[in-house]
């Protein structure tokens, strides 16, 4: 294990950078058909999406239906309308007809980012569905932006599916989000995996949530499109079992329509009744948010540059969620959420940090100019962090003057001076995990890097065994072929010999004849001879 750090005497004054949020899974191209008229505004859309690339659809196995006819329920249905409260919809989001209707802002840098929005209403119990549909899909300014290195790949993309309460907004930002996507995955948590095929504009879909715990699908989710299902029941991860759910949805670059019941825009092959009918025992409906004394908080951190103060407001916001946190580290972050990173060279600071992202709205300051104003009418708790402009009189009434509704209440915090004792717990508690973690990195560092050493030692010895097996194996052959060249030159030695031997018998044999042979024919000649002086 890793050795314990020591704790800090003091609270260090750090810069923060801001943490790149998870990568999203690449939001897919949307079809529509397009009446005449909007043709040439979406002819660069099209052209877009069709340079992207064909995105993996899942196979889908047929399925044995295992949901049954919902029973006639007796229990009185919730009273009330499910709809968005605006501090449960991210600063983009443009709610109509009573929250029925979610759109989102378009321009200035806004195209990029993801807008998220969790219905007022959640599941803790039973079995039950909403839906949604796309009405239309937006044309989207963005001179090039979209599909270059850095941002998103596509612009209309849907996610709709189901969160705890106080989570991210943005669908993937968290392991407390269970939903699916236009492009056919199903993302438990940061963790994508593809189960049904697309769906697309004007088309039905249906998220089914069951809960009951008399059903053999207990803790699944199950999507359905235009009344047919799209894919099997997917299990809910351990760590949402057991707890409140509740709809959600994040979108880009389309509008679309939500439908809580009570009957449903296309029937399922069973019964299955709606989110909007369910009983106070199986729902749970969030209260409405309210500022203290009928007013919202706009708070104004007073303090220096690098001397903690968004140290402070972290923890600030960890004690109070309710706010929201105005400032470019949290327009950063939302980049990153909806899929965009920035380039190389980022510089500036914490607290004005360069936007190197290359695409228009979103380097020109746009973006910001856009949020500021929009901020102003939405009621909600705000924190707004401009260290800089704070410490100055004139930026400080030029912040403010975007708040002027009476709803609102302006309170500057000055972050200077000795800090709280708990400021300093947290900032001690804060410093002494960095440094273990720093601890136990260099310590897996090391032992891998031991382990590394012993595993080249022991494939280096391995190898020069096998070259030594390789080399005695060489010999022995050597040897081996010098033997039986040895024994096969002598045997032809003795083959060569042998037949020497037999020629030198054979031409012994064949003058011996052939002196015999003389011999007879000299007796003859002298018989002849004889007989002729007779």
């Amino acid at each position: 294990m890793a050795p314990k750090a020591k704790a800090p005497k003091a609270a260090a004054k750090t810069a923060e950078a801001p943490k790149a949020a998870a990568k999203m899974a690449e939001a897919p191209k949307v079809e529509e058909k397009k009446p005449e008229k909007r043709k040439a505004e979406e002819e660069k859309t099209e052209e877009a999406a069709a340079a992207e690339p064909p995105a993996k659809e899942a196979k889908v196995e047929p399925v044995t239906e295992k949901e049954t006819d919902a029973v006639s329920d007796s229990r009185k249905a919730f009273t009330g309308e499910i709809s968005f409260h605006v501090t449960d919809t991210t600063l983009n989001v443009i709610p109509t007809m009573g929250g029925k209707v979610l759109a989102s802002l378009t321009d200035g840098g806004c195209q990029y980012l993801i807008a998220g929005a969790r219905a007022n209403v959640g599941m803790k119990a039973g079995r039950y569905m909403f839906e949604t549909r796309i009405l239309e899909v937006l044309p989207l300014p963005d001179a090039g932006g979209f599909g270059r290195k850095g941002a998103p790949a596509s612009k209309a993309m849907v996610r709709v599916g189901f969160s705890t309460a106080g989570s991210p907004l943005v669908l993937g930002d968290s392991e407390e989000h269970v939903f699916f996507d236009t492009d056919g995955g199903c993302c438990m948590g940061k963790t994508r995996n593809p189960v049904c095929r697309k769906f697309f504009r004007d088309q039905t879909v249906g998220v089914l949530l069951n809960l009951d715990a008399k059903s053999e699908n207990n803790n699944t989710i199950s999507l359905f499109i235009d009344g047919v299902r799209a894919c099997q029941p997917q299990a809910l991860p351990e760590g949402l079992q057991g707890k409140t759910l509740f709809p959600h949805l994040a979108f880009r670059g389309v509008k679309v329509l939500m439908n809580w019941g009570p009957e449903p825009m296309k029937a399922l092959p069973f019964k299955c009744r709606m989110l909007g009918t369910a009983p106070d025992a199986d729902a749970v409906k969030a209260k409405a948010p309210e500022g203290k004394d009928g007013k919202y908080e706009v708070v104004l951190p007073v303090g220096f540059p690098d001397e903690g103060t968004f140290e402070w407001l972290d923890s600030f916001l960890e004690q109070n969620p309710q706010y929201v946190e105005l400032s470019d580290r949290k327009i950063i972050k939302w980049a990153a959420s909806s899929g965009m990173f920035s380039g190389k060279g980022r510089g500036g600071s914490i607290d004005k940090p360069a936007f190197n992202y290359g695409m228009p709205g979103m380097d020109d300051n746009s973006i910001r100019i856009i949020i500021d104003s929009v901020a102003g009418l939405m009621p909600r708790n705000y924190v707004v962090m401009e260290v800089r402009q704070s410490l100055c009189e004139a930026d400080r009434k030029e912040i403010l003057k975007r708040f002027s509704a009476p709803c609102f209440k302006k309170v500057a915090h000055v972050v200077m001076g000795e800090p709280t004792a708990d400021y300093k717990k947290v900032q001690h508690e804060k410093i002494l995990k960095e440094k273990q973690a720093k601890s136990d990195a260099a310590w897996r560092a090391a032992k891998a890097e031991k382990r590394r050493k012993k595993e080249t030692e022991k494939k280096a010895k391995q190898f020069a065994e096998l070259r030594k097996k390789l080399e005695e194996e060489k010999k022995k052959k050597a040897e081996e072929a010098r033997k039986k060249a040895e024994e096969a030159a002598a045997k032809k030695a003795a083959e060569a010999e042998k037949k020497k031997a037999e020629a030198e018998k054979k031409k012994d044999g064949e003058e011996k004849k052939e002196g015999e042979e003389k011999k007879e024919e000299e007796k003859k000649d002298e018989e002849n001879k004889e007989d002729e002086k007779k």
